[in-house]
């Protein structure tokens, strides 16, 4: 691995049930202590929010990152104070945070999607010759860990839907660290199904979704570049979501950003499709259909999303330092937008801030503009809306891309087949010695 070595001693885990705290190894992802399920949290030295100067992409904020070491060449959030399309929503104060391709704007992630700076931050927390990483993803985390772990030559399993495939394009060859598995005829459940039972096996080490510190606080950053240029928290933050840890992600650090800048925490409004909305459900009347609802008739619903990554079906929403928790302290609120106003916003970013921008975005900008024509949003107040993904289809026009094909595709009767692991473990682990990281 390429970059500039660290340490982890500018911070501590800290467990949001018990308190425990202790030093990070990079790796742990879950409290020892026999108590209900919760989230690892950061502590970090530093108290006041001051951006590395130094760094241009998402190490800029390494005092607020549980990483070892850094890694150059990321990217990170560019944010800009919207005119045309805050004066379409009828909104005094639109600031857009935009995570993808838009030269113009300075916007340099390559794959489109905010994942990137997830993707950067775990592997930046990982430690020397960890092992092979195991990723789940619906698509968009899939890309951005096979293009960073190509380019920091870290050896990675990443598991997905074979419908997912089609998205993974890339102007550069793949790694032979990168191994990519597809699954026929699942969904995201079971991708995440596949690399937990991969991820327990000798010689490969757990992502972890949500439950990574470095997961959560990489996506941080997406609130961090914004105070940089606002210069204050805002008032509202607008993103839609699957597992929503990037909402979690965002009310953690607007909480340690309070403690230098007292006010009000901004009001979380999270963004799913109609089709299947497990948490608008779940807000709205209390359902958890990870629990009540049928395998099946879930299966279907996600079929039927505008947007598929957003489509957890087990998002971490009651645990400790989750979701609710999160919704609840900002007074926030979570609504639904359907297709035909998720293309409507998507063709109206475009013509009116000048880029495309992805499904997720396009149901978050639907929803923006519901809640304002409903009267939840206050008009005069600072809002953010977190583009999670754009630029993508600029990116295709201006480079020549290949789609990146699977090293396995295997049925979903495979995902809960203990005699199909091996050999899907055979194809997953990189052979040989792991490459000496810096």
């Amino acid at each position: 691995m390429h970059g500039d070595s660290t340490d982890a001693s500018h911070y501590r885990l800290v467990c949001s049930v018990c308190g425990r705290r202790q030093a990070d190894d990079g790796l742990t992802l879950g409290c020892a202590g026999q108590h209900e399920p919760g989230l690892w949290q950061t502590d970090y030295q530093a108290t006041e929010f001051v951006p590395d100067a130094s760094q241009s992409g998402v190490f800029r904020y390494r005092d607020w990152l549980p990483v070892r070491r850094t890694l150059e060449g990321t990217g990170r959030t560019v944010v800009h104070r919207s005119e045309r399309l805050a004066a379409e929503l009828g909104l005094d104060e639109l600031w857009i945070a935009f995570n993808g391709y838009w030269p113009e704007r300075g916007g340099d992630l390559t794959t489109g999607t905010f994942k990137e700076l997830e993707a950067a931050a775990v592997i930046g927390r990982i430690p020397a010759d960890a092992g092979t990483l195991v990723v789940a993803s619906a698509g968009n985390t899939a890309a951005a860990f096979a293009e960073l772990c190509s380019r920091y030559e870290v050896p990675v399993a990443i598991v997905v839907p074979a419908s997912a495939v089609p998205r993974l394009r890339t102007r550069g060859p793949r790694s032979a660290l990168v191994r990519l598995i597809a699954v026929e005829g699942a969904d995201y459940a079971d991708a995440i199904a596949l690399s937990d039972a991969l991820a327990r096996l000798p010689g490969f080490v757990h992502e972890g979704g949500t439950r990574n510190v470095g997961r959560r606080d990489g996506l941080a950053t997406v609130l961090l570049a914004a105070v940089e240029t606002m210069g204050q928290l805002p008032e509202y933050y607008l993103q839609a979501i699957g597992s929503g840890a990037g909402a979690i992600a965002v009310h953690e650090a607007a909480l340690r950003l309070r403690c230098s800048r007292p006010g009000p925490l901004p009001q979380l409004i999270l963004a799913q499709n109609d089709a299947y909305a497990p948490v608008y459900r779940a807000w709205e009347t209390g359902e958890r259909l990870w629990e009540s609802g049928s395998e099946e008739g879930q299966r279907r619903a996600t079929e039927l999303a505008f947007a598929p990554e957003l489509t957890n079906r087990r998002p971490p929403y009651d645990l400790r330092g989750g979701l609710c928790e999160a919704l609840t302290e900002s007074a926030g609120d979570v609504l639904v937008a359907d297709r035909g106003a998720a293309l409507a916003a998507m063709a109206s970013f475009q013509e009116l801030e000048g880029i495309d921008i992805e499904p997720a975005a396009g149901v978050a900008l639907a929803a923006l503009r519901a809640a304002v024509a409903a009267g939840r949003i206050d008009t005069r107040a600072s809002v953010l809306l977190n583009i999670t993904g754009g630029g993508r289809a600029r990116f295709a026009r201006d480079h020549v891309l290949t789609t990146r094909q699977p090293d396995l595709t295997v049925p979903r009767a495979a995902v809960h087949d203990p005699a199909s692991l091996a050999a899907i473990a055979a194809v997953a682990a990189v052979p040989g010695p792991l490459p000496a990281m810096a």
